[in-house]
């Protein structure tokens, strides 16, 4: 009974919280697979397992079990059985399964050593089409070996240019590539060859004849990375042919029902990261593409930020199956919305689904298109699962997911704000205020700031805020230029400025902070992660605004963060369109710590061990400055972590982190 009392955020609950990981809808309409991750307190072990909920009414049930990782649920076409990726026979390796939906024991259809990025059940039901990639030959001799095992890794040799990627390490020798796996046999086939360039997100066409996916062919896709093509894979005579389509990136490609058309989104132009995602179609055969959504200001995809562990980022495009409409998610003012285009509708205007004050995440539809199911967050739900049907007004709640931690998220208000800048725009952002809120008192406050920068804050579940709040503290966060959902010029609007219109943008909105009744102007605390940790390192450099500062794993100098991150020089893009020795002044001025010696404000730096993001030592500059400056300030490192330990980290070290931001903000700006 004491849990049904529960009236407090608590870093514990990330033990309690339960994450759907993703979310099917049976070709029938009639059930949803989705996959249920928990942790294991005692272990610090997080497992995911099977589980399925009709769509018109019952409760959701547990389909597979065990203390392991079952993922990626995929209906076969006639809805008669289930695939899923599982580490159940090795916990390091992940296997393709199949598992009868009418009853039976899950069979594995692989024995692979790899990864697999994706797979999608052939239209027939009698293969998969896979993106793999196999475990470099000295790997698996080193697993083999029990003498090689024990010495460990003697040395590594690279000769790409990206050789690292942060949550997985340095990356082998192997690329990903397309394979075609007999569901009944195993047998794999593997279609495309390179030890230079991946071939990844096959798509079957609907006929089973071919297959598509992307591709960057440069001789040096490192240095060319927005160069990507779209290959049609012709499965009887085994050739493939490239479409000619502009240069640019490509991104969730997929075949019509009728087999004559390929919808994608792309960007336009090299090097330019703020540029909006767009919506093409192009004929299979020859032709043109055709943007869709060129004429509009809108954001394709979700990049709503949130801290649940597993919430999907969900970017795919669906067809209706009358190959007259596209389904897809657009990211605009906060929410990610469930949107569609008629393509033969003068103007393609976006129509929506779902246009809530919420987030949608993984959505599919069944084979008839007349039903879906999507993933749903909002402000005060961490995420459920619900359903809907064209044509109707009501959406079905087919999940009750983490309702305890929902009722005690509750007692905290949260008020949209809109600012006006001196320059004639507008800021947007929430207030959230904490439990048994009174406007006549006064309160600390913490200004917490998005990561990205092209990402946005929204009406979306963030733990860490809740448990502030709950602490008696004011949370306030904002959407300042430099991200995504307000338009193309919002988010270009720093373009190799870094730490101009977005600090002025948070500055606008903590003057208005400032200036509420309820807010003590001498305790308000400043606190943000990667980009957000950048400004961070920028505010308590130019400011004395804040009583105390959290710094997480931040950037701080332009510089040497050139090479060191897992995006290489990929970042001068957004710096300055040259590496940094022939632009020294540009990285420099764009660099927190050439304010740093202006700093006072007691900050403490968190940093993980394992960032490839925002290599360690720029967490390590901000802090030995500080001591050398006679700043209050500690560093707090986690070993064995990556970026983004505050969302997907173990969860002991995710529990640290809160209290040790907690009680950094209680000594220095109280309680």
């Amino acid at each position: 009974m004491a849990r049904t009392k529960k009236t407090k955020i608590t870093p514990e609950d990330l033990y309690d919280m339960k994450n759907v990981v993703g979310a099917r809808i049976s070709p029938d309409g009639g059930h949803v697979a989705f996959s249920l991750q928990r942790v294991d307190r005692k272990k610090e072990k997080k497992y995911s397992n099977i589980w399925i909920v009709p769509t018109r009414g019952g409760k959701p049930g547990q389909f597979t079990y065990g203390d392991q990782n079952d993922a990626s649920p995929r209906w076969s076409p006639d809805g008669s059985e289930i695939a899923f990726l599982s580490n159940r026979l090795d916990k390091k390796q992940f296997q393709l399964f199949v598992i009868p939906f009418k009853g039976g024991e899950a069979h594995p259809v692989t024995d692979l050593k790899g990864t697999f990025a994706s797979f999608q059940w052939a239209p027939d039901g009698k293969s998969f089409a896979a993106c793999f990639r196999k475990k470099d030959t000295d790997e698996i001799e080193r697993e083999t070996d029990p003498r090689k095992k024990e010495l460990g890794v003697v040395f590594r040799k690279f000769d790409r240019t990206f050789f690292k990627l942060d949550g997985e390490g340095f990356l082998p020798r192997e690329r990903f590539h397309v394979h075609i796996i007999d569901k009944k046999t195993g047998k794999t086939e593997q279609i495309t060859e390179s030890d230079v360039f991946d071939n990844i997100q096959p798509k079957w066409s609907p006929d089973g004849s071919s297959l598509l996916y992307i591709s960057n062919r440069r001789p040096e896709p490192d240095l060319e990375p927005y160069m990507k093509d779209i290959f049609i894979y012709d499965t009887g005579s085994k050739k493939e042919r490239k479409l000619d389509l502009p240069d640019g990136e490509k991104f969730d490609a997929c075949f019509s029902p009728d087999g004559s058309k390929i919808a994608y989104t792309g960007k336009e132009g090299m090097g330019r990261w703020w540029r909006l995602k767009r919506l093409y179609i192009v004929p299979v055969e020859s032709g043109a593409p055709t943007c869709l959504t060129c004429d509009k200001d809108v954001e394709l995809g979700n990049v709503t930020l949130n801290d649940v562990e597993g919430h999907p980022a969900t970017s795919e495009l669906v067809w209706a199956p009358d190959s007259s409409f596209i389904y897809f998610q657009t990211t605009e003012g906060g929410r990610t919305k469930l949107a569609y285009v008629d393509i033969e509708e003068e103007g393609s205007p976006i129509h929506y689904l779902v246009d809530e004050e919420c987030v949608v995440g993984d959505f599919t539809f069944d084979a008839s298109g007349d039903r879906f199911a999507f993933h749903r967050m909002d402000l005060y739900d961490p995420g459920n699962i619900y359903a809907g049907e064209l044509g109707g007004d009501d959406l079905n709640r087919l999940t009750k997911l983490n309702s305890l931690i929902s009722r005690a998220a509750s007692r905290m208000e949260i008020e949209e704000v809109r600012v006006d800048t001196e320059d004639g725009r507008k800021v947007y952002g929430w207030i959230m205020k904490p439990p048994n809120f009174d406007e006549r008192k006064n309160y600390p406050s913490i200004l917490e700031i998005h990561g990205g920068p092209r990402t946005q804050y929204g009406f979306t579940f963030m733990h860490e805020f809740f448990y502030l709040a709950s602490e008696g503290y004011v949370v306030h966060f904002c959407n300042p230029r430099g991200g995504q959902g307000y338009g193309e010029d919002h988010a270009g609007s720093i373009w190799k400025k870094w730490g101009t219109q977005d600090f002025d943008d948070v500055m606008a909105w903590t003057d208005n902070i400032e200036k509420l009744p309820y807010i003590d102007t001498k305790r308000m605390g400043v606190t943000g992660g990667s980009y957000g940790g950048y400004l961070t390192n920028l505010l308590i450099g130019k400011t004395r605004r804040f009583g105390a500062a959290v710094t997480q794993r931040s950037v701080s100098n332009f510089i040497s963060m050139w090479g060191s991150s897992d995006f290489n020089w990929f970042f001068q893009d957004e710096f300055s369109e040259r590496p940094p020795w022939e632009d020294l002044e540009g990285y420099w001025s764009q660099s927190p710590m050439s304010f740093i010696g202006n700093a006072r404000t007691p900050t403490l730096v968190i940093h993980s061990e394992n960032d490839m993001r925002c290599d360690m030592e720029q967490g390590e500059q901000v802090y030995v400055a500080l001591k050398r400056l006679g700043v209050p300030t500690e560093l707090l490192r986690f070993p064995d972590s990556p970026h983004g330990l505050s969302r997907m980290g173990r969860t002991d070290r995710r529990i640290v982190r809160l209290q040790h931001i907690k009680d950094w903000f209680e000594r220095f700006i109280g309680k």
